[in-house]
Parts: C-alpha cells; sequence; structure tokens
C-alpha cells in the first residue's frame, strides 16, 4: 500500500519577552525605520534566562497534539529542526520525546539552519510514505539570540526566538485531491559557507560562536535559488503559481520574499508574513507563520500551501502540501 503524510494539526510557541525596534536603538546604532526599510521587522521575541530551545519545542509540540485530540504516545518519530540546540549532544529531540511521554520510535535532530524545517519535514514525510512511521511529529525550534553579537547591528537586529510543529499521519494514497504533503525538494552547496555561518562550534573553537553574514550575497543567492527551487516544486506538481493559494516563506526579510513573490507572479495577497513580529527565527519562522494562518482561518482545508527557506550552508528547499 501507498502512503501520503497529511497534516492533522499545528502548534507554536513564542517567548513572553518582546524587544522592540526602539529598545535595541537604545544601545546600538541603529533606529526603527532603519531596521524596517531593510528588514520589516518591527520586533522580535526573546528566550528568557535558562528557557531551553527544548523547551520552547516542546510547548509548541504541545499544542499541535492537543489541537489534533492525540498524546506523545501516539508519535512514531519527532524530528526536530534547530541550529541552536541545548548541548552538543544528546540531540535536542530526546528531551522533548522523553517530556512529551513518547516511548516508541525515534527522535532526532536535523540541522539545515534557517532551511531546517522543510529538511526536517522531508525526512518526516519521506519516513511516513515508506511504511517507516504512522504519526510524526515535525518541530522547528531556535534561541538564536544565543548566538548573536549584540554589538552588531547588522545581524543582531535581524533574529528572534521561537518554535512551531506540525503533526503528521500516514493515510493511505488515493485520488488527485487526497490532501497532505505533495512534495518536498532540497538542496544544499558548500561552497557558500562563508557568507552565512557562525564562527565557532566544539571541533574548532571549542566555543559556540556568533553568526556572521555577509548580507547582500546571501539577499542575491536567496532569491535566485528560492525561485529555482519554488519552479521546481511546482512543476513536479503540474502546477502554475495561479494554483497556489498561500505562499509561507521562511520570514527572513520581506525584501527577499516580495522579490521572490514577483519573480513568480505570486498575489502578494497570497504571502502569509509574520516578520514585523516575529523577525527571523530561524527553523521556526515557517512552522510559527502556519500556525498563524491556520488559527486565524486563511489556511483552510483543500488549500494548495506552497513553503520555501534559504539558509546556512547554503541549504535551500521548497514543499507543496494540500491543506
Amino acid at each position: 500500500m501507498m502512503f501520503r503524510s497529511q497534516i492533522v494539526g499545528c502548534g507554536a510557541y513564542l517567548p513572553e519577552r518582546i524587544v522592540t525596534n526602539e529598545e535595541l536603538a537604545t544601545r546600538l546604532d541603529t533606529s526603527d525605520a532603519w531596521i524596517r526599510q531593510r528588514t520589516g521587522i518591527g520586533q522580535r521575541r526573546i528566550a528568557a534566562d535558562g528557557e531551553l530551545t527544548s523547551d520552547l519545542a516542546y510547548h509548541a509540540a504541545r499544542q499541535a497534539l492537543e489541537r489534533a485530540g492525540m498524546n506523545g504516545n501516539d508519535l512514531d518519530l519527532l524530528v526536530l529542526a534547530t541550529a541552536t540546540p541545548d548541548e552538543t549532544f544528546p540531540a535536542t529531540a530526546v528531551k522533548v520525546q522523553a517530556r512529551l511521554g513518547m516511548t516508541r520510535g525515534a527522535a532526532f535532530d536535523v540541522q539545515a539552519v534557517c532551511s531546517g524545517f522543510i529538511f526536517a519535514l522531508a525526512v518526516a514525510d519521506n519516513a511516513l510514505r515508506l511504511g517507516q512511521a504512522r504519526t510524526a511529529l515535525v518541530i522547528g525550534a531556535e534561541t538564536f539570540s544565543r548566538i548573536l553579537d549584540w554589538q552588531d547591528r547588522g545581524t543582531c537586529v535581524l533574529f528572534g526566538d521561537g518554535a512551531g510543529a506540525l503533526l503528521l499521519n500516514a493515510v493511505s494514497e488515493s485520488g488527485p485531491m487526497q490532501r497532505g504533503i505533495l512534495s518536498t525538494h532540497l538542496h544544499s552547496d558548500g561552497r557558500q559557507h562563508d557568507i552565512l555561518y557562525v564562527d565557532g562550534g566544539p571541533s574548532s573553537t571549542r566555543e559556540t560562536g556568533y553568526l556572521r553574514m555577509q548580507g547582500r550575497e546571501v539577499f542575491r543567492q536567496a532569491v535566485h535559488h528560492l525561485s529555482s527551487v519554488v519552479d521546481e516544486a511546482l512543476a513536479a506538481n503540474g502546477l502554475a503559481p495561479s494554483d497556489i493559494d498561500w505562499l509561507v516563506p521562511h520570514q527572513a526579510n520581506t525584501r527577499i520574499i516580495e522579490a521572490v513573490g514577483r519573480k513568480l507572479g505570486l498575489d502578494a495577497e497570497k504571502t502569509v508574513l509574520t516578520i514585523e513580529r516575529h523577525a527571523n527565527t530561524s527553523a521556526a519562522s515557517i512552522p510559527l507563520a502556519l500556525d498563524e494562518a491556520v488559527r486565524d482561518g486563511r489556511i483552510r482545508p483543500g488549500h494548495i500551501v506552497l513553503m520555501e527557506a534559504l539558509g546556512g550552508g547554503l541549504t535551500w528547499g521548497a514543499s507543496i502540501a494540500r491543506w
């Protein structure tokens, strides 16, 4: 029997503390207007002292399970996308697994930075399609505030903390209108390492390090690669841009999102934007945006949803789902 991954629930969690552009301007040579004009960001959430990536992930996961009327015992697979794990090892996913009461199957992390959620979704979807699991929880969770140089106005104003989760069930493949994940498309290019990376790690400096970015080059690469992978995803499913009900992009920069939308001829009103309030939450940004659009009624059953992201590596990918 052939299977497909059906989306049965989503959840989200944001830390309580809100840091506005105005607050950053009191300690950096920047302003609300400067940040908004270049990024579209107005504020971001910052995890509290002692609040870990696993805490954010757990709250988002529990919400997704509750909305689906399920609990940890129902899970066969948990894939957590993060570039800011609690510890070098074990995986942050196993801490979430234990807190959820998940006692069978497997839990592990996936690291593809801002593309992490798409990569994790692909891993879970493939496992369900192959019959290796029946129910999977995909989480994107980050505490990027812990790897920022708060004296570097070019990077520290861009990021925030948060988590989002998507719950998938394996259902039999039958009929062209079957709801679920239609396809995922993943890419990477290690030659572009130096334009977006963290200058530390246990094998090199033994220190965590800080995020470093060549903003203009990342922008150029993002528009090119995201446009290409979206074309790839549409072609794989025999779809045109006009068939897309909602574009849910990685929330990195409004100018990147708008440039990709224009290149594809997508209606701007079909784009879910949360960057003004969330900033760039890396692997958490797509599931956070999905959760908001589902809760407010924009994304409804039967809608075609296109997700895309680019992150350090470089990594990039896209996924199309029928909700």
